[in-house]
């Protein structure tokens, strides 16, 4: 575990020093500003099983997750309480489609509240019941890619799996630089344990935790690369100094 905080340290100073394009400008402030996308909801159900609807499943994760943020001393915003369809209040995009509706209202919802990071919560679904376990989705950016590494680590310490976080190239929620944003597929709703495990309050509050905990360790590491850049900004500056002297 050491070696892996110590490549994250030297990968985000790296970032930091070099400012290349495609890394979000968002570095973790006091208070850390997070924003948790409800995955689907009102007429919008997601993937189901039976009476199970998916928008159900993220919403009641969703809240839990809230209530741990929180209590972990971030600022945490949720796009949606309730069982609603976001598309219904859509302030940014005149179309016909519902679909576009939402996810324009999602991803400029990002764009208003400016936070150090959003988690997009959603569930799985896959003609194999055998499929089981989380899997995280992330950015073109370093940013991006730590933060669904840690998550992903964190998710899968509670499954018992190894999957690894994949690039979410095609995802419209993901497409935008405003923040470091992950899309978390929290499990499997065709796979009988993961099923249990999502609906069942006890496993529930186990991801909520293991999401936290994974949040946690990227805002530590991340201040720790601030911390880094400055005493390295710092002596660059000194150097130059003398070099003009």
């Amino acid at each position: 575990m050491r070696n892996r905080h110590t490549y994250y340290l030297l990968v985000a100073l790296m970032m930091v020093m070099a400012c290349f394009p495609s890394k979000s400008e968002a570095i973790p402030l006091t208070p850390i500003r997070i924003l948790i996308d409800v995955g689907h909801g009102g007429i919008d159900s997601g993937t189901s099983h039976g009476n199970l609807y998916e928008k159900d499943i993220n919403l009641q994760i969703a809240k839990r997750l809230y209530q741990h943020l929180t209590a972990a001393g971030y600022s945490v915003a949720m796009n949606r309480e309730e069982d609603i369809a976001l598309s219904d209040d859509n302030r940014w995009l005149n179309s016909r489609s519902r679909h576009l509706r939402d996810l324009a209202q999602r991803k400029n919802l990002v764009k208003e509240i400016v936070p150090q990071m959003m988690l997009s919560l959603h569930v799985n679904w896959s003609s194999d019941t055998k499929r089981s376990g989380p899997l995280v989705l992330y950015q073109s950016n370093e940013q991006s890619y730590m933060l669904a590494d840690l998550l992903q680590v964190s998710l899968n310490n509670l499954w018992g799996t190894k999957a690894n976080p994949i690039k979410g190239k095609t995802y419209y929620m993901l497409r935008h630089n405003y923040c470091p944003s992950v899309i978390v597929e929290m499990g499997f709703i065709s796979n009988g344990s993961d099923r249990k495990q999502l609906t069942n309050p006890d496993g529930q509050e186990k991801i909520a935790q293991a999401i936290t905990a994974a949040v946690s360790e990227y805002v530590i590491l991340t201040g720790n690369l601030k911390m880094e850049a400055l005493v390295e900004e710092s002596w660059w500056q000194k150097l130059v100094d003398g070099l003009m002297n």
